[in-house]
């Protein structure tokens, strides 16, 4: 009889299930709203990227079918052979002037546009300059460049400038940062970072997937929302979070732009996005634009919410945005905590390490547009109910 090879891999299953980190996949069953079904239990929805409720968007759903019934359900193609289409060149186009720079060009994810800009751009010659707590396509683009990687502590800037004294100074350096940061919902200190980089002549980007729509003039990001328009030289945005669709882009120069239409491999190698998603994102841009109270919404709600978390008396870290966590340390507790909740009809979805630090676990929630402030109680109630039982809040 042949013997499992990957037989390892039940062991650290096993090991998961022992210290209480196992998770298995939540299973939506309704659509992604703030009030739905997850594996038959109706509940408050904590847990989706869904910042100002566009998945379900009627501008975004007719555009979406209109597109469908005109061009078909898939591209066929890759870009760079047959799979451009006019609707994708111009919800690049509208990207660009949303984003005030030259040109932008769309990914598949916000994942492939980090990890293939950076492994695009960078060589083994050259080194990235990074933050300890940068998203993993950032993480993952770095190794695939295989630059040297330097990482600073979590918004250090005179660390990030010992780093960079430190190198020849005829080495090419990306100097990189989330604008808001995933796990811990806080801001990348970019106005002091950009200056940095001009100090010492490196290419500076932002992450800016959790900023686009959320921070900055009708959603601009935090490029606006601090001003540096200019002084960064790549900006990474999302599209399937608060623009509520698929897909990732990068805005910068015409000539990064069209570089990486010759060496980013997810461009390359994947098919484009259907016709549906494209209008879905151009009909985005249009909610943003016209309908700026949908984000003024947002953050009535992120306030009302954070402040009774942290009236409870729980820790929701450094959060400066929607992204709100709640941190208890433990991992095995933070999930405990997260199943009580679903119990109680709040699904906060439990993060431990490797995702978040050792000794960081937390249940991570984010607040939308399109929560109700009945609902943002009861998930209140429920928070103040079940941490009191697991002894976390007095």
């Amino acid at each position: 009889m042949r013997r499992d090879p990957l037989a390892y891999l039940t062991t650290e299953l096993t090991s998961l299930k022992a210290q209480g980190l196992y998770r298995r996949l939540r299973v939506l069953e309704d659509e992604q709203k703030p009030h739905t079904t997850f594996d038959h239990r109706l509940v408050v929805n904590l847990s989706s990227n869904n910042y100002l409720g566009l998945t379900t968007h009627e501008r975004l759903r007719e555009r979406a079918l209109e597109a469908t019934r005109r061009f078909g359900v898939g591209t066929g193609s890759v870009r760079t052979i047959a799979g451009t289409m006019a609707i994708h060149m111009e919800l690049e186009r509208r990207l660009a002037e949303f984003k005030q720079t030259e040109a932008v060009v769309v990914f598949q994810s916000g994942f492939a546009a980090n990890a293939g800009t950076v492994s695009a751009i960078l060589n083994k010659d050259d080194v990235v300059v990074s933050d300890e707590l940068n998203h993993a396509s950032i993480i993952d683009g770095c190794r695939l460049s295989r630059a040297a990687i330097k990482v600073f502590p979590h918004r250090d800037v005179d660390a990030a400038r010992a780093v960079l004294k430190s190198l020849p100074a005829h080495q090419r350096a990306l100097l990189i940062t989330d604008g808001v940061f995933s796990m811990d919902g806080d801001l990348g200190p970019l106005p002091d970072l950009c200056t940095l980089a001009e100090e010492y002549g490196c290419i500076m980007m932002v992450d800016d997937a959790h900023a686009s729509g959320v921070f900055g003039r009708n959603g601009r990001g935090t490029i606006d929302h601090f001003g540096v328009h200019g002084r960064v030289d790549v900006q990474v945005g999302t599209l399937s979070k608060a623009i509520g669709v698929l897909g990732g882009y990068v805005a910068g120069s015409r000539d990064l732009v069209e570089f990486l239409h010759h060496r980013a491999r997810p461009f390359l190698f994947s098919t484009s996005h259907p016709p549906a998603v494209a209008a879905a994102c151009l009909a985005a841009i249009d909610v943003l634009l016209e309908e700026p109270m949908i984000i003024e919404r947002l953050w009535e709600n992120t306030r009302f919410f954070k402040e009774g978390l942290v009236k409870l008396g729980f820790n929701t870290g450094a959060s400066e945005s929607p992204i709100t966590p709640v941190i208890v340390g433990d991992g095995a507790l933070a999930m405990t905590l997260s199943d009580r909740l679903f119990e109680a009809g709040v699904f906060a979805q439990g993060i431990a390490a490797p995702t978040v630090p050792a000794g960081k676990a937390r249940v991570r929630t984010i607040v939308t547009a399109t929560h109700t402030r009945e609902e943002l109680q009861f998930a209140l109630d429920a928070f103040e109910r079940v941490g009191r039982t697991l002894g976390i809040v007095p």
